[in-house]
């Protein structure tokens, strides 16, 4: 798995994994459930991660940006 963008909420990271899902590739928002058990203290810690295959990395870079979005380099 790759990290391809780091979020300060759980919205905005499930805004990302639904672009990159709408686009073809799955996408996976690890410890999501904990982060809405305790948005605060997670984001403020760790920050959000969003992750795709390794394969899919380059893919979900290009569409993150050509969407106004800073991708992980």
């Amino acid at each position: 798995m790759t990290t391809v963008a780091h979020c300060t909420s759980i919205d905005h990271a499930f805004v990302l994994r639904s672009l990159l899902e709408d686009c073809g590739i799955t996408a996976f928002v690890p410890n999501e459930f904990s982060t809405q058990n305790q948005p605060f203290d997670f984001a403020s810690a760790t920050n959000i991660r969003v992750q795709v295959a390794d394969e899919d990395s380059a893919a979900a870079r290009a569409i993150l940006t050509e969407n106004g979005h800073t991708p992980v380099p």
